[in-house]
């Protein structure tokens, strides 16, 4: 599974990686900016290393630290299996699917990755992205598509792990998502970067909304109060802003998740985020476990209150 020119996966196989981590191919994948999950760092720096320094005591920032470590604590409790999708619900296509079939399930389903396999779902083989397909075969090349030359490593998990430590295996390996393997070497389900995040984040209702389904209402221009669920996509879409800034952004949905990425922690009321166009993200109301209200300025209302 070290490359795309590796067989398929037997049972056997599967069985033996689950638990372990698959070096992942960098190719195309740019650099990561330092503290994002695939940062070159090492040692407890980074989006995950100040999760780890926190539960472990050794970062110093106060009343966060005590909320860093309930949360991580909380996510070391959570197995993959509470967060994984079963396997009957996996996205994923055969090797041999040819390219116009492949564009039509990335189009479908709207996902950015697909697991492949051969034969079954239970003969994993690796990774596609849709960034690939594109960048090789979507401007009118000769070139033969073969499914089996733009194969990327998949990281393996028990459904037993801590989702803590997959996480922890995420960052290391730059992966996004993992395939859950039973003890029999079969694919039990899949868990993605955004699941094990929700984890944390959780479900939110907010009681100070009144009308079902409000995810955000403008204060005032250029401020907008929003729960931490709400969609980044729709958010942009609304304000005709780019929130995500980062290469590693892109996997992140809403809101809550991107401060979560960002700070590395469940942050206290009051902390804030600076973007990179510019833009504040502020905790309104978090507890313990997940954020839950934030406050949104655009860059031409990012100006701190005096006092805040």
């Amino acid at each position: 599974m070290g490359s795309s020119s590796d067989g398929p996966v037997t049972a056997q196989d599967a069985a033996s990686l689950a638990g372990t981590t698959v070096p992942q191919d960098n190719a195309g994948q740019g650099n990561t900016p330092a503290g994002m999950p695939g940062g070159g760092q090492s040692g407890p720096r980074g989006f995950f290393g100040r999760l780890i320094s926190a539960f472990s005591g050794t970062d110093a920032e106060g009343a966060a630290l005590t909320q860093g470590e309930q949360a991580f604590a909380l996510l070391a409790e959570v197995s993959v299996d509470d967060v994984a999708i079963p396997k009957a619900e996996i996205v994923a296509v055969a090797l041999d699917t040819g390219l116009e079939d492949l564009v039509r399930v990335f189009r479908s389903h709207g996902f950015s990755r697909l697991p492949v396999y051969e034969e079954s779902l239970d003969h994993p083989l690796g990774l596609v992205l849709l960034k690939d397909v594109a960048l090789r075969f979507g401007f009118g090349t000769s070139e033969a598509f073969t499914l089996k030359d733009l194969l990327r490593p998949i990281l393996f998990a028990p459904p037993s792990m801590p989702a803590a430590v997959l996480l922890q295996k995420m960052q290391k390996e730059r992966a996004h998502m993992a395939l859950v393997i039973d003890e029999y070497g079969g694919v039990d389900g899949l868990a993605t970067f955004e699941d094990l995040i929700e984890a944390v984040i959780g479900e939110v209702e907010d009681e100070h909304d009144e009308v079902a389904g409000l995810l955000w209402k403008e204060e005032s221009p250029g401020v907008i109060l929003a729960q931490s669920t709400a969609e980044l996509e729709d958010l942009e879409a609304a304000y005709g802003i780019r929130l995500r800034g980062l290469a590693e952004d892109d996997d992140i949905d809403t809101l809550g998740g991107l401060v979560f990425l960002r700070t590395g922690h469940v942050p206290v009321r009051g902390e804030m985020v600076v973007l990179e166009n510019g833009a504040t993200i502020e905790v309104v109301d978090a507890d313990v476990r997940r954020i839950k209200r934030l406050r949104l300025r655009l860059p031409q209302a990012a100006v701190i209150p005096a006092g805040n």
